[in-house]
């Protein structure tokens, strides 16, 4: 049985309030993106029902769309604030971007005041996918989609003030460091093909990055020169 868009609407607010009561939601910003963009119209039809379990879900091309609570995670370690450029590497469906979208350049501002994502997917039909759920969803004029190498970064909007990857590295690829600003922060999973320890990542006035890391994760592999290769 198909769910109705108020019926969706409870879910995400049922599914906020959980991640909220669990201590892994605390920024009101990133509280206000998670109520405002509708998951299900990120994922492939028949998994619309399924979309406020806190899982991840398969999109194409053996590709995943993150757990709402890793969303959740991800976009709080990476302080995002009105006005921000962002870097994205792994776009998937395009849910991720929008939520960072949505903090960066909020709905209910001004659009001079607005920031922008970047994002790069290197699957053509991931890419296609995404641009028609960010356009359907309003997010189109504020997230840019590039089909590419996400372990190269995007030069030509670079620097940027936070880098995001969604895809685990055995390294952090050098060319995403080298396109953060001074003082910018990256969030990036790092580690062998099954486990990953999320490191936060933030560049020093000597253009070094000092790291941490936020715990245990696993996601899919970052294909490209920086990352692991295609077998």
């Amino acid at each position: 049985m198909k769910l109705y868009n108020n019926e969706f609407k409870r879910k995400r607010e049922q599914l906020i309030n959980k991640l909220i009561n669990e201590g892994i939601l605390k920024d009101l910003k990133v509280i206000r993106a998670m109520l405002r963009v509708p998951r299900e119209e990120f994922v492939p039809e028949k998994y619309r029902n399924y979309a406020y379990i806190d899982s991840p879900l398969p999109t194409m091309s053996g590709q995943t769309i993150s757990a709402p609570h890793m969303v959740a995670m991800m976009c709080e370690l990476l302080e995002l604030d009105v006005g921000m450029k962002v870097l994205e590497i792994g776009t998937g469906s395009g849910y991720h971007a929008a939520v960072c979208a949505e903090i960066v350049a909020p709905s209910d501002t001004d659009p001079k005041e607005w920031g922008h994502v970047y994002t790069i997917e290197r699957i053509p039909e991931l890419v296609h996918f995404a641009r028609r759920n960010l356009e359907r969803t309003g997010y189109s004029n504020r997230v840019t989609v590039i089909l590419g190498d996400g372990s190269l970064g995007y030069s030509e909007a670079a620097p940027y003030d936070r880098i995001l990857v969604t895809a685990a590295s055995p390294e952090i690829p050098v060319p995403l460091i080298k396109q953060l600003v001074i003082g910018g922060k990256i969030v990036i999973p790092v580690g062998g093909s099954y486990y990953q320890e999320l490191i936060v990542g933030v560049k020093d006035k000597n253009g070094e990055l000092k790291t941490t890391s936020a715990g245990g994760c696993v996601f899919v592999p970052l294909i490209g020169k920086y990352g692991w290769k295609l077998t």
